[in-house]
């Protein structure tokens, strides 16, 4: 008898030690707060509470994520904030900042701020003197540009981020000095700098800040305010990156895209754009073994898409873990934060595969 006691105890014991512990849902549950938000569940609509109770416990193992945002159908169903962030923190998105730009090349040719697509990088610079450069830097688009398709270097393999990209003060003259690497319109090739001219571009057509233009189009009328953005020797706004926003604010960034550019009634963004920015022009940019859980990733203009399970997806991607991801078959917006200073690849590639993983089980 006392041998079955024991052997009793061990099971019992054995069990308790490999059953994956549960959390509860109001560990994750959306803040109450007077911000225009609608709150819900997992729950309540629809979901399987055990998938979100996984991502949020691999969360809390991560020195460098700071929230997980989910929204469906157009309530907040799911956050929670890490590593001393709370719901009213803002940080650095890092490159989730280049699909703002995007957004605000798509507005700026609404409003004739810039005449379109096809307007050409060279009429924005005429410091620049193009005829003495290589004659294809005179024939680069806008288009091309947003495509990341201009021919300039990726500045992290070809080894012009460090060593030039965050050392000099007058970037300006890169137009200039840095080669080209492809003809432009035939290879994608991410770069800070294209999406950085960019935003230089509509400050100067605008005859003012992009800042100054994303209050009056874009940031005002969605009700989000930039907490933080650096600038350039110039004082131009880095359209390459590190905006601040809060994670809702995000949030509130990626419903407008899920809605076809309209955010209370209003059409923010022309729908036309938001189709044509999801749209892939550049298709398998990464290896298929370079990040797990993830297929299919394609660019847009400054908006990625993947594949992971059965739901395809567009997304905003930002070094360290920051992320908006769309998921239109879902109704569904999920934001991630995290700490941009932290730029190791593999710090980055963890998180997108956890939220990879947790995107296909959905």
């Amino acid at each position: 008898m006392k041998n079955k006691t024991v052997i009793i105890v061990y099971v019992i014991l054995a069990f308790v030690c490999c059953k994956q512990p549960t959390i509860e849902e109001n560990v994750y549950s959306p803040i109450p707060l007077d911000d225009g938000w609608e709150l819900s569940s997992p729950s309540e609509q629809g979901l399987n509470k055990q998938v979100f109770d996984t991502v949020y416990r691999q969360a809390a193992i991560h020195n460098n994520i700071y929230s997980i945002v989910v929204v469906k159908n157009g309530f907040i169903i799911s956050e929670r904030y890490y590593n001393g962030m709370e719901h009213s923190d803002a940080n650095s998105i890092a490159s989730v900042t280049k699909s703002y730009i995007s957004a605000l090349t798509g507005i700026a040719i609404r409003e004739r701020v810039i005449p379109g697509i096809n307007a050409k990088l060279m009429d924005y610079f005429p410091e620049i003197d193009w005829e003495s450069l290589d004659p294809r830097k005179m024939e680069i688009t806008i288009q091309q540009m947003l495509q990341m398709r201009t021919g300039y270097p990726w500045e992290e393999r070809e080894g012009y981020y460090n060593t030039v990209w965050e050392r000099r003060n007058d970037l300006i003259p890169l137009l200039a000095e840095f080669p080209l690497t492809s003809n432009p319109g035939t290879t994608w090739g991410y770069s800070n700098m294209t999406s950085h001219f960019l935003g230089i571009i509509i400050a100067r057509a605008y005859s003012d800040s992009i800042l100054s233009f994303g209050n009056k189009y874009l940031f005002g009328p969605l009700r989000v305010i930039v907490k933080a953005w650096p600038r350039d020797s110039h004082d131009y706004y880095f359209g390459s990156g590190d905006i601040f926003f809060t994670p809702r604010e995000m949030a509130r960034f990626g419903l407008l895209y899920l809605n076809k550019g309209v955010y209370k009634g209003l059409q923010l963004i022309p729908t036309k754009w938001i189709e044509e920015s999801l749209t892939p022009y550049s298709f398998d940019i990464l290896a298929p073994a370079t990040i797990k859980g993830i297929q299919n990733l394609h660019y847009g203009y400054q908006w990625y898409c993947g594949t992971s399970g059965t739901h395809d997806y567009h997304f905003a991607w930002g070094q360290g873990g920051n992320f908006i991801f769309i998921l239109h078959d879902l109704n569904m917006v999920i934001t991630v934060t995290a700490d941009s200073t932290q730029r190791a690849w593999e710090k980055t590639r963890v998180i997108f595969e956890m939220m990879g993983e947790f995107i296909s089980k959905l």
